[in-house]
């Protein structure tokens, strides 16, 4: 894996990975930026809840269990005084009529296994899970 990134104007920077895609990143206006996209922090916590919903999908077909769709909500915490984010919650939702201990079983193995969850906890940033399962 690689990354770049190209400061354009004020703090806005292109961020790319090499294969041809990018996102940029910024600061709100009340750190100086222009407030034009999500900060290099909020990526990281934007990029935690779509590990959660590929890691989910990828199991989930694996073993065979139907779903017909899957939301993650991460809520991060960070004080003006921390560095970087000290805590936070995780919460999906699953639409699925498949048996709660199958999905559940599936939601524990990817939280184990997500990458960017395994980088966080080895940061040692304590995430509360929640799982709620709606049935159609």
């Amino acid at each position: 894996m690689r990354a770049r990134s190209k400061l354009v104007e004020g703090y806005r920077s292109v961020v790319d990975d090499g294969r041809g895609h990018s996102v940029v990143t910024d600061l709100p206006r009340d750190k100086g930026g222009m407030d034009t996209a999500p900060t290099a922090l909020e990526l990281a916590v934007m990029g935690l809840a779509g590990c959660i919903t590929t890691i989910f999908a990828m199991i989930a077909s694996g073993k065979k269990l139907s779903f017909e769709d899957i939301e993650v909500i991460v809520n991060a915490e960070k004080s003006d005084k921390d560095l970087t984010i000290t805590s936070g919650r995780i919460k999906g939702i699953v639409v699925s009529n498949e048996p709660e201990e199958r999905v559940r079983k599936i939601w524990q193995d990817t939280l184990k296994i997500c990458p960017v969850g395994v980088l966080f906890q080895r940061a040692a940033v304590q995430f509360e899970h929640e799982l709620e399962i709606r049935r159609r």
